[in-house]
């Protein structure tokens, strides 16, 4: 059973920096594309990041574009969100999410079938 879980959250500084990962621990990620959304209060849910199942697509939200990384580890059924720099604005609750299908807006949220439960980002002093 396809299973995503969402880790690496936590309270930072601004300008501090934290990793996210994405865990299928169910199934097999490798052969899917995978993005991150990110929902802060008050906010719409919003796309943050996207990675094809090869790797070698990616994509990113202009807000977060030469601060954070998406890559991902096939063998271990992992993909990464790597955030620099982070902003008070960066926080809020992180989820990925998969897909089969490249074919279509990498942050549509509802083109994705699967989803984590997600992880807290704080950027506070």
């Amino acid at each position: 059973q396809f299973q995503l879980v969402e880790s690496g959250g936590g309270l930072v500084q601004p300008g501090g920096s934290l990793r996210l990962s994405c865990v299928d621990s169910g199934g097999t990620l490798d052969g899917y594309h995978v993005a991150w959304f990110r929902r802060a209060p008050g906010k719409e849910r919003e796309g943050v990041s996207y990675i094809s199942s090869s790797g070698e697509s990616t994509d990113y939200a202009d807000s977060v574009k030469g601060r954070f990384t998406i890559s991902r580890d096939n063998a271990k059924n992992t993909v990464y969100l790597q955030m620099n720099s982070l902003k008070p604005e960066d926080a809020g609750a992180y989820y990925c999410a998969a897909r089969s299908s490249r074919v279509l807006p990498p942050f549509t949220a509802s083109t994705y079938f699967y989803w984590g439960q997600g992880t807290q980002v704080t950027v506070s002093k």
